[in-house]
């Protein structure tokens, strides 16, 4: 076995958002150095990072320069290009985990779909459309497949879309065109399922190690992560099935790294793959204070092939994200604050945007178990309370 040494290697990250400056915050207490690319000078990731470089997710220039300054490269945003990470991995002989072949199989969702489906993972109907005609038949195709589901179907992006992005539900018929110009590319219909929860699994692929963190469950508005709670009020089978559908989702994904495993939970108990992000997920911050050790922390550990760490629950947390509450474009500043510091248990994690966005995610605040008898259900008010307070308002 090889002797680790700190300080560790430099890990190379395609990408500079927030979970690129996460993964800085989680690096360095072990001794391991960032670099960042990115196209936004002075990236959310640049303040914690040991260096910024300048340049387009897809620059083969910037990202062989960040090969050849790192010991391992990755990615923190599903628009890095696999095509040039994997040239340039193989020319520099820089490994890139997770594999550029599992970030082509995410980058189109319908090659996802098809490839876990015929891996036996259980998805939701789905079927490629072209145009309104077949997004109008989907809409038949998916009720005379499950009698209790039809209109309204999702119309999702095949690429470009990511965290809720790109998603688009169809209410009927008489919708079809206006949803399939809204998305604007290549198209697929997926049957909206009726679920009982969302749930997801942050799993880890490391060097001949798998690992998996407690089940989370999460709540989405329009289409939007907005608070994630944990552990979910699933059943102990509905929980080990997820687990166990998790485990054949890291199956099918090549390299190491942390992986988001998006999870729809019926009311029979039945659990469906949703999505997959190859990388550290929203729903999974809640670990950096809730977890032994964070998503983040197991991401770089993964990446380099280093033993993994433990994924067990601290204590109950809940986690809401803070959102822009503003109506149009506006400087950055998140006003009482201090209502989340004088909050026992809550910890604020602010991702570094200059500007606030109509619905932008600005950052995150965590609740944790404050004793043994707080339930989630009490962690998610008190989060609610402190995100109610806490404006980008004057």
């Amino acid at each position: 076995m090889t002797t680790l040494e700190t300080p560790g290697p430099t890990v190379g990250v395609v990408g500079g958002g927030q979970l690129g400056r996460m993964l800085a915050e989680a690096a360095s207490p072990l001794g391991v150095d960032l670099i960042v690319l990115d196209p936004t000078p002075d990236c959310p990731a640049a303040t914690v990072a040991r260096d910024q470089i300048v340049a387009d997710f897809d620059d083969e220039e910037g990202i062989r320069e960040l090969a050849d300054r790192s010991d391992v490269l990755t990615f923190e945003i599903e628009l890095a290009d696999q095509t040039v990470l994997e040239r340039v991995g193989e020319e520099t002989g820089t490994p890139v985990h997770p594999k550029p072949a599992t970030l082509e199989t995410i980058h189109d969702k319908l090659v996802q779909k098809r490839e876990l489906a015929d891996a036996g993972v259980p998805v939701p109907p789905f079927r490629e459309v072209e145009d309104a005609d077949d997004v109008r038949d989907a809409i038949d195709d998916v009720r005379d497949a499950i009698d209790d589901y039809g209109a309204p179907v999702m119309l999702k992006a095949r690429t470009g879309g990511y965290d809720g992005r790109g998603n688009v539900p169809v209410e009927s018929k008489a919708d079809a065109e206006d949803a399939l110009e809204s998305v604007a590319g290549p198209a697929m219909v997926e049957a909206f399922v009726d679920f009982e929860r969302e749930v997801s699994v942050i799993a880890v692929k490391g060097d001949g190690e798998l690992a998996t963190f407690p089940l989370g469950e999460n709540v989405h508005e329009d289409e939007i992560l907005r608070e994630t709670i944990v552990p979910a009020r699933s059943g102990e089978t509905a929980t080990e099935r997820a687990y166990e559908v998790a485990r054949d989702v890291l199956s099918v994904m090549e390299g190491r790294g942390v992986y988001g495993i998006e999870l729809f939970e019926t009311g029979e108990g039945e659990i469906l793959l949703n999505e997959i992000a190859p990388r550290p997920h929203n729903s999974g911050h809640w670990t950096i204070e809730g977890a032994q050790s964070s998503q983040f922390e197991q991401h770089v550990r993964a990446v380099l092939g280093w033993p993994l760490g433990s994924t067990e629950l601290r204590s109950p947390t809940a986690l809401a994200n803070l959102l822009a509450d503003v109506e149009e474009t506006r400087n950055a500043r998140l006003r009482n604050v201090d209502r989340v510091l004088e909050t026992p248990g809550a910890h604020l994690h602010w991702y570094g945007k200059r500007e606030a966005r109509p619905g932008r995610k600005m950052g995150h605040v965590t609740v944790s178990g404050r004793d043994d008898d707080a339930t989630v259900e009490e962690l998610l008010e008190i989060a609610r309370d402190v995100e109610d307070a806490v404006t980008f308002r004057d």
